[in-house]
């Protein structure tokens, strides 16, 4: 179990709930989602309770993490995209934390899950759709037509907008299950090197120092890359969400 990269993902059961023979179970994935939430939740309000005029260590990190998202936001989908905000920030969080507490041995990554990370996408893209449809009607379907464009083009064109609308959940899911998935597996095995060649003795110590050296190396790396992806997510959602204001191209 402990020599096998693919066991840190595994799913288990911690209270067996089951109602009209659906499985309502909680497990070591809804626990961290819990504790995902419970880690931002605790940062958000411990660092801004007090509300210093002169802000402190940690509300000043809370406060660049809230211009840092806002400001992709404005970038993104201009000011009035900021009536997103809420929804953007807490995506940003909840991948943001969920990555980081994902980092720690022993620890769950539940965004190394396709379920999780697509059940997000799909709140955004369906979130671009309602909110486009309600707002603009039927002019939201400009999205998939630019103007001025040849008639003899636009059922090819059309097409295309619509494949590539359809796989913007798909991309935005797969993008940040497998950057998880695959880092945390190259970080297992390149520490079960490290483990089998400590325990044969001085030569094994010796060789294994490579791999201590690649497992300090690709962990630096995993950090960044938690970071990177939160980003990633957030601002694809933000150019996404843009779409639903400004269908038209």
């Amino acid at each position: 179990m402990a020599a096998d990269p693919i066991s840190q993902f595994k799913v288990e059961k911690i209270i067996p709930i089951e109602v009209g023979g659906i499985d309502f179970s909680f497990t070591n994935s809804a626990l961290f989602m819990v504790v995902t939430i419970v880690v931002a939740s605790s940062f958000l309000i411990l660092s801004t309770r007090g509300r210093g005029l002169v802000p402190g260590r940690w509300q000043s990190a809370a406060e660049v993490v809230y211009e840092f998202v806002a400001k992709t936001l404005r970038d993104a989908a201009g000011s009035e995209g900021m009536r997103f905000f809420p929804f953007v920030f807490s995506l940003f969080m909840f991948i943001l934390v969920a990555n980081l507490v994902g980092m720690f041995p022993y620890f769950f990554t539940v965004t190394a899950h396709i379920i999780i990370t697509a059940t997000m996408a799909l709140m955004v893209i369906l979130t671009v759709v309602i909110y486009g449809i309600r707002r603009h009607g039927f002019g939201f379907f400009r999205l998939f037509a630019p103007s001025g464009l040849p008639p003899v083009l636009l059922p090819f064109v059309t097409v295309i907008e619509v494949v590539s609308f359809i796989s913007r959940p798909i991309s935005l899911s797969i993008r940040l299950f497998a950057n998880m998935l695959a880092g945390h597996i190259t970080l297992k095995v390149f520490a079960g090197f490290v483990v089998a060649l400590g325990s044969a003795g001085f030569v094994g110590i010796l060789g294994a120092i490579l791999p201590l050296l690649g497992t300090i190396a690709l962990t630096a790396l995993e950090f960044l890359v938690a970071v990177v992806q939160a980003y990633v997510f957030a601002t694809l959602t933000c150019l996404y969400l843009n779409d639903a204001l400004h269908p038209g191209h």
